[in-house]
Parts: C-alpha cells; sequence; structure tokens
C-alpha cells in the first residue's frame, strides 16, 4: 500500500477502499461530503485549541527542516519563509476564519506528487508529543487538512 494511503488510514481510521472513494471525489463534492463533515466533527476543536502552545512549539522545531527537504528533495519551489504560516492557518480553521478553499488554493502550486509524498512525513512531526490523545488529536486535524488538499491537487490534475 502507498505510504500515503497507510498514513491516511491510520490517523484518519479509514478503511482503505473508502479513502480511495473519497480521493476519487471532486473538491465540492469532497468539501460537501458527509465523511468529510464527520471527520470534522470527530476533532477535539477544545484540546487542538488548548494545545495550541504544543503544536506551535513543535511547528517551529519540526517545519524548517520539513521545509529544506520539500526544496532540495522534492524540488518544490514556493517554500514558505517560516513555520509561521502553518501555525496561523490552523489557528485561523480552528476559530473558522479561514476556509478549505482557501486552503487549497494557497496549495495549488504544489504538485501531486511531492504533496503526496510529505504527507507521512509532515504528520511524523508530532510523533515527539509525549501526550498520547494531544499527539493523536493534532495528527488527525493534520491528517484532514492534508486529505482535503490531495483532493484538490488530483482534481487539478
Amino acid at each position: 500500500m502507498q505510504p500515503m494511503i497507510e498514513t491516511f488510514t491510520q490517523y484518519l481510521e479509514l478503511p482503505p477502499t473508502e479513502l480511495e472513494e473519497l480521493l476519487k471525489l471532486g473538491l465540492t463534492d469532497f468539501l460537501n461530503s458527509q465523511q468529510l463533515q464527520q471527520m470534522l466533527g470527530d476533532l477535539d476543536i477544545t484540546r487542538l485549541q488548548q494545545t495550541l502552545p504544543t503544536a506551535k512549539r513543535v511547528l517551529a522545531e519540526q517545519l524548517p527542516a520539513f521545509y529544506d527537504w520539500l526544496h532540495n528533495e522534492l524540488h518544490v519551489q514556493r517554500i514558505p519563509d517560516s513555520p509561521a504560516h502553518a501555525t496561523t492557518w490552523v489557528v485561523g480553521f480552528l476559530n473558522h476564519q479561514e476556509s478549505l478553499s482557501h486552503l487549497v488554493e494557497l496549495h495549488r502550486s504544489v504538485p501531486r506528487l511531492a504533496l503526496e509524498s510529505s504527507i507521512p512525513r509532515m504528520l511524523a512531526m508530532f510523533e515527539g508529543v509525549e501526550e498520547p490523545q494531544t499527539r493523536k488529536e493534532w495528527q488527525q486535524a493534520f491528517a484532514t487538512l492534508c486529505l482535503v488538499l490531495v483532493v484538490g491537487v488530483r482534481e487539478n490534475e
């Protein structure tokens, strides 16, 4: 099984066949799907907001090396200058100030292969979070956002 599929099935607790069906949807259909609404509803927004300092610390520590890897290994050209953008976007998402459509638009220039290859590494950033429930919530939140990105980039092809 492809690493991205394994990652999504692990963190989103979806069977591979259901995940494959979701990946075939167009972005609008996916954004309106019952499955995505359920995934979003399953997020513990209160815990995520309470543990935002933990996520900010993890992203500040881990994203610079991740960005270097994206640029040097996957040859992604448009890389943010600092990890602050990811944290800002996640905060905006949690506070309903940003839309999922806007997230997809911001990542349209990332090639599909690079995006899909980066997901396991992105979610692994949170492995060092000691509190298991906090680690799980952040990995689930990022997995959900990454799934939206993958559906968007696949529709774009």
